[in-house]
């Protein structure tokens, strides 16, 4: 079952991927439309044009169904259609607070991902069961979703986020202990912990910390944050269109909703290109926004409410300056990006 574990875990990331794109291209579509309409308010960007509130629920399912669709069809690929069903359940769990003693704990894609794996793995397993005939005709359809989502499940809520709570609350205080020091280095930092992740739950961390001093009247790490969330879906579509020898047709497609979803703020937008190719993404992205984060601490920039990326820009206390450290940290990660990459002749 293990024989062929890389292949086959980077045939079903891909899998995902192909699957997740049209998704990730609806969410980021229709989240822009709606959202360059909107007026900066104190819950975010506020859209109160009746036709494009409705463009944004829209864009809102196609983000919230990002998740279960790339957990659903991970597992897909490694179990066949019996890890479907427990894939969305799961994908869903992952993406959403469950209470952990007094915290409430996401996990992202990347808690997706790795459930995805356990639920193909597990299913694959089930499928191997010597049962007679009557049981085995309701064994895809009963038997083998009930029972993974149970026990995985479980497993994710009790064993799984209760360590991750620990790691999230330990990146909680040490950022909190950042605050009095210097202003370069908290931007530093929260720039890796946006990219880190994207959207996930080290990127959340930091997303509660700048909103937590936000409420106190501090709005310097939110600047530094709403700048980093927009740098690495831009970069990774700038990427692929600087370098047309080292990303394909597919990736450029990826990068037109990229680019829009990172001028709205949201990261997730570079997760298709992270888990196609995780090692020569990540350096880059979390350079690039750890560079834009920095340059926003260091020129004190200031964001008034809690989203990201260009269209909030009238949110801020310096206009231009935010707009260019945006510019200036997806350059840096497109660059690195570019650099690392291998060709595609070379992958092949």
């Amino acid at each position: 079952m293990f024989s062929n574990f890389g292949k086959d875990l980077l045939k079903a990331f891909n899998t995902g991927v192909s699957y997740f794109i049209p998704v990730v291209v609806i969410g980021g579509v229709f989240l822009a439309f709606s959202l360059a309409s909107g007026k900066a308010g104190a819950n975010g960007m506020e859209v109160t044009n009746p036709f494009m509130q409705n463009l944004n629920l829209i864009g809102m399912a196609g983000i919230n169904m990002m998740i279960p669709v790339l957990a659903a069809y991970i597992a897909y690929s490694l179990a066949g259609k019996p890890g479907l069903a427990p894939g969305f359940v799961l994908g869903y769990l992952v993406n959403n607070p469950v209470p952990v003693g007094e915290t409430n704990v996401s996990t992202g894609f990347l808690g997706a991902m790795i459930m995805a794996v356990f639920v193909g793995y597990w299913v694959k397993w089930m499928k191997t069961w010597k049962v007679n005939d009557t049981i085995r005709t309701i064994m895809p359809v009963l038997i083998i979703p009930i029972f993974s989502t149970l026990v995985l499940g479980l497993f994710y809520i009790y064993v799984l986020a209760f360590p991750l709570s620990l790691v999230m609350n330990w990146l909680t205080n040490v950022l909190g202990s950042l605050q009095g020091g210097s202003a370069i280095v908290l931007g530093l930092v929260i720039g890796v912990m946006t990219a880190f992740d994207m959207g996930g739950p080290v990127n959340k961390t930091a997303s509660t910390f700048t909103m937590a001093l936000m409420t106190a009247g501090v709005y310097a790490p939110n600047g530094m944050f709403r700048v980093a969330v927009a740098v690495p879906p831009i970069a990774c579509g700038l990427a692929s269109f600087i370098a047309k020898n080292k990303f394909d047709d597919a990736d450029r497609q990826m990068g037109i909703s990229a680019i829009f979803m990172g001028c709205i703020g949201i990261t997730e937008g570079a997760i298709p290109f992270a888990v196609k190719d995780l090692g020569h993404t990540l350096p880059g992205i979390c350079i690039g926004s750890a560079v834009g984060a920095a340059l926003a601490a260091a020129q004190g920039i200031e964001c008034y409410v809690p989203h990201g990326g260009f269209i909030v820009a009238m949110a801020t206390n310096n206009i231009g300056l935010y707009c260019l450290d945006i510019v200036i940290g997806s350059l840096v990660a497109a660059a690195i990006l570019v650099a690392m990459k291998p060709k595609l002749e070379a992958k092949k």
